[in-house]
């Protein structure tokens, strides 16, 4: 799996429906789309990119699922590594927000 870092964001791709996408293209946001291909981490990261203020205590996020903390924690780890989140962590809890040059990429894509 590429880490965030070594992802080239500033490069952003035309949408699928313009033009093909490059190799290089493909393999960089094939780890996105795989992030996003599971619906809990699709709500994830839909109620994290929405919510007020920008960022979600992750015991905001735990009580819309019927899922233990362990398995939240795990799509929430997989969004992070992804890129698509960032995360910090304040006292005993972890605030998550959206990854905005991530989810532009994304966005561009299917645009």
């Amino acid at each position: 799996m590429l880490k965030p870092q070594t992802m080239v964001l500033e490069q952003c791709c035309a949408p699928l429906m313009r033009e093909p996408l490059s190799a290089a293209d493909a393999e960089d946001l094939t780890p996105l789309f795989k992030a996003l291909a599971d619906p809990v981490r699709l709500r994830l990261m839909s109620m994290i990119a929405c919510h007020e203020g920008g960022e979600a205590c992750v015991c905001e996020l735990t009580d819309a699922f019927d899922l233990s903390a362990s398995t939240i924690s795990h799509h929430l780890r997989v969004l992070r590594e992804s890129g698509l989140v960032d995360s910090e962590r304040r006292g005993t809890w972890v605030y998550y927000r959206a990854n905005p040059p991530v989810v532009a990429r994304v966005s561009t894509v299917l645009g």
